[in-house]
């Protein structure tokens, strides 16, 4: 019985002296993120892209209306064979499928673009929390607002992390 209760202690001292000396922290990205140089540029080179995609949907969109008003011309003229009305109606068809095909493919890619522009803006802010967190001695660093429950022991590590990457505070994110 005594060497059973020897173990237990052996076994949960270590513990409770781990407990007692982890370190925990938060931080909050959306904070961090936009005072990024490199997410401003990110944003601009998106904006350019989706710019370049809504130039392009605009003269499709151009095209289709003016193919519109000339089917709509067609259609009321009783002279105008049905074979003819019905080609007309077949490339008002047409031309509506490949504007939607074109605004999903835009779509697609913009979501792609986004992605590959933000990975290395949210890779350079991982290896800062990461940098901090080494630095500080925390045991985890926690995203802000992920936990039931914070106490008052936790840390915000944001400023660290903010002053590591050289983000200045922006109205916006105070």
């Amino acid at each position: 019985m005594i060497k059973k209760i020897l173990l237990a202690l052996a076994v949960a001292l270590p513990m409770c002296a781990w407990a007692q000396s982890a370190k925990f922290g938060v931080v909050d990205p959306e904070a961090i993120i936009p005072g990024m140089a490199e997410y401003v540029d990110a944003q601009n080179q998106f904006a350019e892209a989706s710019k370049t995609f809504e130039t392009e949907y605009a003269k499709i969109q151009e095209e289709f209306k003016a193919k519109y008003e000339e089917f709509q011309k067609v259609m009321s003229d009783t002279a105008t064979p049905q074979t003819i009305k019905d080609r007309r109606a077949q490339e008002i068809q047409e031309l509506n499928q490949k504007a939607e095909q074109f605004a999903q493919t835009a779509q697609q890619e913009l979501a792609r673009k986004q992605q590959q522009l933000m990975a290395p803006v949210q890779e350079k802010m991982i290896n800062a929390i990461k940098a901090v967190g080494a630095e500080g001695g925390f045991t985890m660093i926690f995203p802000l607002g992920t936990a039931a429950y914070t106490s008052a022991d936790v840390i915000d590590v944001t400023p660290l992390v903010k002053a590591k990457l050289g983000v200045k505070d922006t109205p916006a994110a105070k």
